[in-house]
């Protein structure tokens, strides 16, 4: 999901497909600051969602720490670790699978190592194939990563998230062998397709 302006603008339509995914038994992770998971957390209210009782019973999971940063700074493998025991252990906990949705800008922490970023969105579509229970919605927020970023995001990602019922293929997607080659295919060019393929209009 690409989108400019306020972060709030994205909320509405990822908690209707958070709701969607928890009627059909699927475990839902949201990861960002604090305040937009407060925030997360409201709009689930004011859609009908018993947001305490789906984190009793631990359908819903919202991640505002920093625990997946090694000494603050963000670790590929470990990011990719922590989601595949993740969906292991919602297979384990008797859900059909995981639906993990976080903002690029928060993962990443203060450092902001957006050099990692093609490794480990080429590692995360790695494990999306190993794990078929695993589902995701990648968040860029336009106005606060750079141009690079975005790009090499748009180029990494098969599908493109509009709403909670509609999603289309990305015809800027670059299948890739390796990170390097996928950071060749994401050319300044793409800048050009960014403002049409916005997720929240």
């Amino acid at each position: 999901m690409i989108y400019d302006g306020s972060p709030s603008r994205t909320l509405p339509a990822l908690a209707a497909t958070i709701r969607q995914s928890l009627g059909a038994n699927v475990r839902c992770m949201y990861l960002n600051s604090p305040t937009m998971v407060a925030g997360f957390r409201s709009q689930l209210y004011a859609m009908g969602t018993d947001v305490e009782h789906e984190l009793a019973r631990g359908a819903l999971v919202l991640v505002a720490d920093s625990a997946h940063l090694v000494d603050g700074r963000f670790d590929v493998n470990q990011m990719i670790d922590m989601l595949e025991a993740a969906v292991q252990t919602a297979l384990a906990d008797g859900y059909a699978g995981l639906l993990a949705t976080g903002d690029m800008t928060w993962e990443f922490g203060s450092e902001k190592e957006l050099a990692k970023l093609l490794e480990y969105e080429w590692c995360l579509e790695q494990l999306f194939q190993r794990q078929a229970a695993l589902s995701g919605i990648c968040q860029y927020h336009r106005d606060l990563l750079p141009h690079e970023a975005v790009r090499e995001g748009l180029a990494s990602h098969a599908s493109l998230y509009i709403n909670d019922t509609i999603s289309r293929l990305n015809p800027h997607y670059a299948p890739a062998r390796s990170p390097d080659e996928r950071r060749a295919a994401a050319s300044p060019g793409l800048d050009d397709a960014l403002p049409v393929l916005l997720a929240v209009p």
